[in-house]
């Protein structure tokens, strides 16, 4: 229903700026209607639209958050390649959602990359860590790699 609401103010040639978008986007994500964001999210650029960091991480954030970490992924390296460094938070929400779906490997991977990027462990970064080292399947020859992270 929402969607559709969104489709009649493109129709009345509304000015929906990025702002615009940005709000619809998001509350796409947290209403769980991530189909629907991902739908605005890509046909912006039929608009002469670039999203932005704050909409990228929306985005990511949807995607972790509906279970569709590749897609998070796959747009943490696309906001990299177009020039938006990544946010100390737009890693730990995929940290989060990789460790949310069991893939600890992957969290660990991604908090190396995100220490090597000239990140340092903020307080929500400690935690997820700390999280991750609590979890019984996670390879002890990998837990220097985390501890380097702290």
């Amino acid at each position: 229903m929402a969607i559709e609401l969104v489709r009649e103010m493109e129709g009345k040639k509304l000015d929906l700026d990025i702002v615009v978008y940005n709000i619809l986007i998001e509350g796409f994500c947290i209403a769980g209607e991530v189909e629907s964001a991902r739908d605005l999210f890509f046909g912006l650029s039929s608009k002469r639209l670039q999203p932005n960091v704050r909409m990228y991480n929306t985005m990511i954030s949807g995607f972790c958050y509906g279970g569709l970490l590749s897609e998070a992924e796959k747009l943490l390296k696309e906001m990299e390649d177009k020039g938006y460094p990544p946010y100390g938070c737009t890693y730990n929400t995929i940290i989060r959602g990789l460790i949310n779906n069991n893939e600890t490997l992957q969290a660990m991977e991604l908090v190396q990359q995100m220490v090597e990027s000239g990140f340092s462990a903020d307080a929500s970064t400690v935690e997820l860590i700390v999280g991750l080292l609590s979890i019984e399947k996670v390879d002890p020859a990998l837990l220097p790699l985390l501890k380097s992270s702290l």
